[in-house]
């Protein structure tokens, strides 16, 4: 077993000095050494974006495909082998613009997966547009009279479809970030962290300040598992709450309801197969 999660050091970082990614990319290795998690047992998957550079900087397998098009990657990957830890990571433009639909039936899935969104409400990669959580008002090279839409609330939605496990965390705080995305891993079902993390480059509203002032965590007095009172905490945008604001236990997973699985706890790739049968479904579907 290797719980070495340290990318090769002639691999260059390709994002900015002072931004957010660096702080939840030490957070991520950090916290599956200390899990003491196997990394021949991680994948993460992730699609377009300067968030979804991360699995090419962490000493695990990974697959980095099309825009917004992680979490399906992800649903296939853990139904093919349900004993893998399974993240899909990426940006919010990522993973509520282009991936919105995916979002969607990712929570209603149940997926057994952790999903990670590096919320910095902005496109960073392609030069500063807005995003889907960026402010009305907010002014970028494209949006130059200022954004029109009201920003998405990913956490409400996640509640509002049944998610099992809600929470949003800070890329500055690095020991409540690491304690949230123990529980994410350690929670069964589809596990939302949405991490606020500055732009430096093209978001000059959400500073680090702004989110230090604009942020507060949750203490005892929540209860995570009362979902009205969980709407109300993703709705309250006056200040924004971070920690766990909604779970579930006990669900059924994705994976769980496959017939495949129904007699058969085995991985499907430790199975043997019929290579007749499986030549005879591919002529035909091309026919």
């Amino acid at each position: 077993m290797t719980t070495n999660f340290n990318h090769l050091p002639t691999t260059d970082i390709a994002w900015c000095p002072g931004c957010g990614n660096f702080g939840i990319h030490n957070v991520i290795k950090k916290t599956l050494s200390d899990l003491n998690v196997d990394s021949r047992k991680v994948v993460i998957t992730s699609g377009i974006g300067q968030a979804a550079k991360m699995p090419q900087y962490i000493n695990t397998s990974f697959f980095n495909g099309l825009h917004g098009r992680s979490l399906t990657v992800a649903t296939a990957i853990k139904a093919a082998n349900p004993e893998l830890l399974v993240f899909a990571e990426g940006g919010d433009g990522d993973m509520y613009g282009e991936g919105g639909n995916h979002f969607i039936h990712a929570v209603r899935r149940n997926n057994d997966i952790v999903h990670l969104v590096h919320n910095n409400q902005v496109y960073g990669l392609t030069k500063g547009q807005a995003s889907p959580t960026s402010f009305k008002g907010f002014v970028t090279s494209i949006q130059t009279d200022g954004v029109h839409n009201e920003p998405m609330n990913p956490l409400a939605v996640a509640i509002s479809l049944g998610a099992t496990f809600v929470a949003r965390g800070y890329s500055n705080d690095k020991d409540e970030l690491q304690e949230l995305l123990t529980a994410a891993i350690q929670h069964k079902g589809y596990a939302l962290l949405d991490i606020f993390h500055p732009c430096v480059t093209f978001n000059k509203l959400n500073t680090h300040k702004w989110y230090k002032e604009n942020t507060w965590y949750l203490n005892a007095s929540h209860n995570p598992f009362d979902r009205d009172a969980a709407l109300s905490m993703a709705f309250n945008t006056d200040k924004y709450p971070l920690g766990i604001i909604y779970k579930r236990e006990g669900e059924t997973v994705f994976h769980d309801k496959l017939e495949v699985y129904e007699h058969d706890k085995r991985p499907l790739w430790q199975r043997s197969y019929d290579a007749e049968k499986l030549n005879a479904m591919f002529e035909a579907c091309e026919m």
